[in-house]
Order: structure tokens, then C-alpha cells, then sequence
């Protein structure tokens, strides 16, 4: 149920005909695992935490730095040094004192991880190696928990979302083997600063949708961003009959 404040605090979403009260209450009740509080999971944290989801654990090892402060719009120049998952959870708080919001400053593997994919309703990767983002694949796959990802470097982006509750959707090993794959990070190619906001806020979207149930989630697709451009492409993407993740679940 929700309460008066919450009706009053999300009403905008509540008149909306297909999300409504029931779509709010799904919100309410979910459990999201944000992985990465930088350029991605600042939008992602603060517009689900606005939003009305119920808690949110966000995860992060690095501190503030003030090349950070170009795109990471939830920090300011007073925190320079401070751990980014605790300073973005305590900014989610301000926001919306009616979630709950942990954080995590340390970086998750092995049985922990599992763990806290398990326990998830959905998991959005906004980190930034490509280590990351196969483990928490193996993870989302395993525990049948959707998996919202998202990239964004220089002037370009992508997103997309792989769900193995769906028999039809790859997962992120399909597009992406884990074997050919080199790291290359905003402090060696650089960033747009406002990419990686249309590209969190996109990722945030999806996740509402996956959760409320509301609209048509990406699974299955591909959405491809030249920023500087404003080009948006899309690609289908197959499964993998013969991946070593995904095949079999």
C-alpha cells in the first residue's frame, strides 16, 4: 500500500493510465543493485531513487576525483576524496527520504556478488571494465535476474537490456565474448559529460519498465547513441545457441 505522501510525492507517475497505483507499488517493492556510482550510476541512482524504488544498494570502490566532477552531476567539489557509493546514497537520501538506500565501497566478486544479485529484482552495470560486466552477467544469468547495461565513451553510447527469464534473450556473453575484449576508460579516450547522463537516464527507464511491467523493455535490442551526431541506431541481437553463459538456462 502506499501512503498519502507517497500518492502526493509520485503522482505525476501515478496519472499515468498504464503505470497507475499498481505500477508505483511494484516500484515500492522492488530491489535494484546499482553496480558503479560514476558517470552512469549517478543519473541512474537519482532518477530511481526519485522514482519510488523501494531500496537500492549502490556499489562502488573509488573515491571522488575532480576530473569526475565534469559528469558524476551528483557530487560536488567539497566531497573530492570522499567514497562515491556512500556520497551518492546519502545524496538518493536527500531526494527521497521514503527509500532505503545502502551502499557498498568495495567491489563485489565471487559468493558475495551472487549474493547480492540474487536477492535483486533488477541489476543495472554501470561500471566500466569489461570484467565487471561478464561477472555480473554470469551472475544475472544464474539467478534469473534481469541485467540493464550500459556504456558510454568519447561521444558514443549503447544500452541494452538481457533478461534470461525470456528464452529468447541473449545474454551480454552473446554480444560480447569474453575472450578479444580491451578495456579502454574515459581518463584514456574521454567523455562528453552529458552522454553519460542520456545514457544513465535511459538505463534508469528500462529498469522502471522491467520492474512496473509497463512498456516494452530492450530485451533482444541493441540501441546505439552518436552523440554528436543525436543518432540513435538500433540492432537486434540473437542468442547464442552455443554460449557458454546462457546456453541451457
Amino acid at each position: 500500500m502506499l501512503s498519502d505522501e507517497e500518492l502526493l510525492r509520485y503522482s505525476r507517475q501515478i496519472l499515468l493510465p498504464k503505470f497507475d497505483v499498481a505500477g508505483q507499488a511494484r516500484l515500492k517493492s522492488a530491489r535494484v543493485l546499482v553496480v558503479g556510482a560514476g558517470g552512469l550510476g549517478c543519473p541512474v541512482a537519482l532518477y530511481l531513487g526519485a522514482a519510488g524504488v523501494g531500496h537500492l544498494t549502490l556499489v562502488d570502490d573509488d573515491r571522488i576525483e575532480l576530473a569526475n566532477l565534469q559528469r558524476q552531476i551528483a557530487f560536488a567539489q567539497d566531497q573530492i576524496g570522499d567514497d562515491k557509493a556512500a556520497s551518492l546514497a546519502a545524496r538518493v537520501r536527500s531526494i527521497n527520504p521514503l527509500i532505503s538506500v545502502d551502499a557498498l565501497c568495495q567491489r563485489l566478486d565471487g559468493a558475495e556478488l551472487q549474493h547480492r544479485v540474487d536477492t535483486a529484482s533488477v541489476v543495472v552495470d554501470c561500471s566500466d571494465n569489461f570484467n565487471t560486466r561478464f561477472a555480473l552477467n554470469r551472475a544475472c544469468v544464474k539467478a534469473g535476474v534481469p541485467l540493464v547495461s550500459g556504456a558510454a565513451i568519447r561521444g558514443e553510447g549503447q544500452l541494452s537490456v538481457f533478461d534470461s527469464r525470456d528464452p529468447t534473450s541473449p545474454c551480454y556473453h552473446c554480444l560480447y565474448p569474453e575472450q578479444g575484449n580491451e578495456d579502454l576508460t574515459c581518463s584514456e579516450a574521454g567523455v562528453i559529460g552529458p552522454l553519460v547522463g542520456m545514457i544513465g537516464a535511459s538505463q534508469a527507464m528500462e529498469a522502471i519498465k522491467v520492474i512496473s511491467g509497463v512498456g516494452r523493455p530492450l530485451t533482444g535490442r541493441l540501441l546505439i547513441l552518436d552523440a554528436w551526431q543525436a543518432d540513435w541506431r538500433e540492432m537486434k541481437l540473437a542468442r547464442d545457441p552455443d554460449c557458454p553463459v546462457c546456453a541451457g538456462h
